[in-house]
């Protein structure tokens, strides 16, 4: 068995370094100034050359499927994590908020994302699937321990945190507000008077 080279375990951790710094330079830039900015943009933002940019992100499609994914990959490590939890109610609301200020978050991003006429909802479909029966199974362990309401569907729940999102963003509420209004969703769901937590 050989052991890496120190300069090629440097030079990836550089890799690493740089992808993380040109997906959060290009979520920030095409947030606020749209996706059709030029991609020297980005690489100025991030602190890297256009070519350093084009070596991780052939094209900016790539880039936008990258920035979708990295957060549907965080989402689905926390409802990983919260599934194993002690109390399953509490996993669930504290991953719905969790749910909720991301979306809010990069409301901007895919709203320019959605006007350029990028589906990633296409691109991201195996993921998206995947945390749709993720939350469903955070809703089951939540329901079994007599914490939430057992006629709320999966498909319910989502659209309910969704479409709260989506109507504190077009209120132009800020992400408080709508953290209150996900809150008052779970309180609705809740099982009076629960034991379980």
């Amino acid at each position: 068995m050989t052991t890496e080279p120190v300069e090629v375990r440097h030079k990836r951790a550089d890799a690493v370094r740089n992808r993380e710094r040109i997906l959060e330079a290009a979520e920030a830039v095409f947030s606020t100034e749209g996706v059709s900015v030029p991609i020297d943009r980005v690489a100025e933002r991030a602190g890297v050359g256009v070519g350093t940019v084009y070596r991780h992100f052939p094209t900016k499609e790539d880039l936008f499927e990258a920035i979708v994914m990295t957060r549907l990959e965080g989402l689905l490590a926390l409802a990983g994590a919260e599934a194993s939890a002690e109390f399953p109610g509490t996993a669930l609301f504290s991953y719905l908020q969790e749910f909720a200020r991301q979306a809010s978050a990069k409301h901007d991003l895919f709203d320019a994302m959605g006007a350029a006429g990028i589906d990633f909802k296409t691109r991201c479909a195996e993921k998206l699937d995947e945390m749709k029966a993720r939350i469903g199974l955070l809703l089951t362990r939540a329901q079994v321990a007599g914490a939430v309401r057992r006629d709320t569907s999966v498909d319910e729940l989502i659209g309910l945190v969704v479409g709260t999102c989506q109507a504190a963003a077009h209120a132009g509420l800020n992400d408080d507000a709508c953290q209150r209004m996900v809150g008052i969703v779970c309180d609705g769901i809740r099982v009076p008077a629960a034991t379980a937590r």
